[in-house]
């Protein structure tokens, strides 16, 4: 379903329900074959939310223009031979489902790969800066390889300006416990458009967090499926748009093994006119996956007039034989009665505000439990609420 926000109570949006799509979601299409994703109108299913007609350039088969983007890696220890198309690992997660991630493939003949050894635990989390230029077009791939019984987390933080597609393909061996953070915090001008893709091995451990902060236009892919049983995925996101800015996040969790668990939980703020999140939970249970267990929650907070949430969890299964799935999904308004009965105990407006939002969050960035991450996301958020007040 679909939620919009006019006031605190959350309804369902009709046109949404009938543009669901009829079709499964294992039979849309991926290719490695920009021809097989023409440039999108905006009508079709996977495109109605965004706001296709400012992507024109983005979504134009351009390479990558010289010094459009610069990236360091904080450990090179970590980092393996570039691959190109059908080297090593790169092509056995991901393969492109729609023409951002295609174009992000074309354009990338190299991909940064990233290679955390069998058996080792690492202190440090590896940090990758993607830095974007003014008015430039810029295409990348990363892959992410965690040998068996590694344990790590890797850092992805994109900063500056320009025009991004990217792909973030993530392999998890066997017994191996990874976390992948990405955080956008570009500037307000930047457009990106990425598709992140996990392979989770047999008795695995992966989380995924999405922190989306910046930029004028971000669409994120956070996709999972499985290479055997026992597997383990947590997605967890959060976002905060202001006045004109779209951010979108969509996640698919493929239950192609039994016995395999996931959790999506993603919580988003919006302030000032034209703000507008987009949230799209897919789950496929096949036939196969016995014995699963999987569940997708979406809360959005309304801090002002003229701000759009929409949030559309979709469950399909396909066979009966699991231990449980769910999704919940809902919009609200700020709560006028937590800030006056803040302020009735002397505390200030702006603080009463910035407490009840950090409230909001709080059980999503708990469950992040990074520090390099939640101490920076947190004094981040402040500063939205800041700006939100001064304009």
């Amino acid at each position: 379903m679909s939620l919009l926000t006019p006031d605190a109570k959350t309804h369902v949006d009709p046109a949404a329900q009938a543009s669901t799509p009829e079709k499964s979601r294992a039979e849309r299409t991926t290719s490695f074959d920009v021809a097989d994703f023409p440039v999108p109108h905006g009508r079709e299913e996977d495109w109605r939310f965004t706001p296709v007609d400012r992507l024109t350039g983005l979504l134009a088969e351009e390479p990558t223009q010289e010094g459009a983007v610069t990236v360091t890696v904080s450990d090179e220890s970590v980092v393996g031979e570039p691959l190109a198309a059908g080297e090593g690992v790169r092509g056995t997660a991901l393969k492109p489902g729609d023409r951002a991630s295609v174009l992000a493939h074309t354009g990338s003949a190299k991909a940064l790969h990233l290679k955390l050894a069998a058996d080792t635990e690492y202190d440090e989390p590896v940090r990758v800066q993607v830095h974007g230029a003014t008015g430039k077009r810029s295409n990348g791939h990363v892959v992410v390889e965690a040998g068996a019984n590694a344990k790590g987390l890797v850092i992805l933080e994109h900063t500056g300006s320009g025009e991004h597609t990217a792909n973030v393909e993530v392999v998890v061996g066997d017994g191996a416990n990874l976390t992948v953070v990405s955080v956008q915090q570009w500037d307000d001008d930047a457009l990106h458009l990425a598709q992140h893709e996990a392979l989770v091995g047999r008795d695995a451990h992966y989380r995924h967090i999405a922190v989306t902060l910046g930029g004028a236009i971000v669409r994120i892919n956070s996709n999972v499926k499985y290479d055997g049983p026992g597997g383990d995925a947590t997605l967890l996101g959060v976002y905060f748009a202001d006045a004109g800015q779209h951010l979108e996040h969509r996640t698919f969790i493929d239950h192609n093994a039994p016995h395999t668990n996931s959790l999506v939980t993603y919580k988003g703020a919006l302030q000032g006119d034209s703000a507008h999140s987009v949230w799209v939970g897919d789950v496929l249970i096949r036939a196969e996956a016995e014995g699963i267990e999987t569940y997708e929650l979406n809360r959005n907070l309304v801090l002002t007039d003229g701000a759009r949430a929409d949030s559309v969890p979709n469950l399909e299964i396909e066979t009966g034989e699991i231990a449980g799935a769910g999704h919940a999904s809902s919009t609200g308004r700020f709560d006028d009665e937590q800030l006056f009965y803040l302020q009735a105990r002397g505390i200030p407006e702006h603080e009463a505000r910035r407490l009840v939002v950090r409230g909001f969050f709080a059980d999503v960035v708990n469950k992040i439990g990074v520090p390099a991450v939640v101490d920076p996301l947190m004094d981040a958020i402040d500063e939205e609420l800041a700006r939100g007040a001064n304009v």
